[in-house]
């Protein structure tokens, strides 16, 4: 039986801070009126993935709903008072930003895969960052090194690429196995061989 890591996502339940993982990628949170109230919204890759989302903040305590829009599939919560403290940390001003000294870890990580990850073509994983927030690029890429899965970013520049067998191992391990309603072949595996 394999040794659970402390970083990975069942190392720990999850909570509200773990949705950091869905600011990673094109997630979003605002605050409203005083500032007294936030509200995370979740543009998905995948529409397939939808119900997964849903659960997955479900299972932090906070409970998002699907709604329609131009952009595509997006999950949102209301405004509540319990996302204050993540919408203070992920912004600065009007800006998305990543918390200064955050630290990626399993549980955060599982969640950025599910809402914003894809395999690639070439045996590595994609992990997709917010185009509106060119500035969270670079402090999650040292986010994911200082993770042990230190990623390449792609020639477009919005997402990272975990490849290479001992890193997509640990991007594995770190996940943990896909969640409910997610096809195993759209979750990180490990091939067998080298991914380059």
């Amino acid at each position: 039986m394999p040794q659970l890591s402390l970083f990975s996502a069942d190392a720990r339940p999850a909570g509200v801070r773990d949705l950091g993982g869905l600011l990673c990628g094109p997630g979003r949170i605002a605050r409203f009126g005083a500032g007294d109230q936030a509200r995370l919204s979740i543009v998905v890759v995948d529409a397939a993935r939808t119900p997964a989302v849903v659960a997955a903040c479900a299972a932090t305590g906070i409970p998002v709903r699907p709604v329609s829009t131009e952009s595509g599939a997006v999950v949102r919560s209301a405004f509540r008072c319990d996302l204050v403290g993540l919408a203070a940390e992920w912004t600065r001003g009007a800006d998305k930003a990543v918390p200064t000294g955050w630290q990626l870890d399993g549980a955060a990580l599982r969640l950025w895969a599910l809402a914003a990850g894809r395999p690639d073509d070439h045996g590595g994983y994609l992990l997709m960052l917010d185009p509106d927030a060119p500035g969270t690029h670079l402090p999650l890429l040292a986010a994911t090194t200082r993770l042990g899965i230190p990623p390449a970013r792609t020639a477009c520049g919005t997402a990272l690429r975990i490849s290479g067998t001992r890193r997509v191992q640990r991007l594995v391990e770190l996940v943990g196995p896909a969640p409910s309603g997610v096809p195993a072949g759209d979750w990180p595996r490990c091939w067998g061989r080298r991914t380059s």
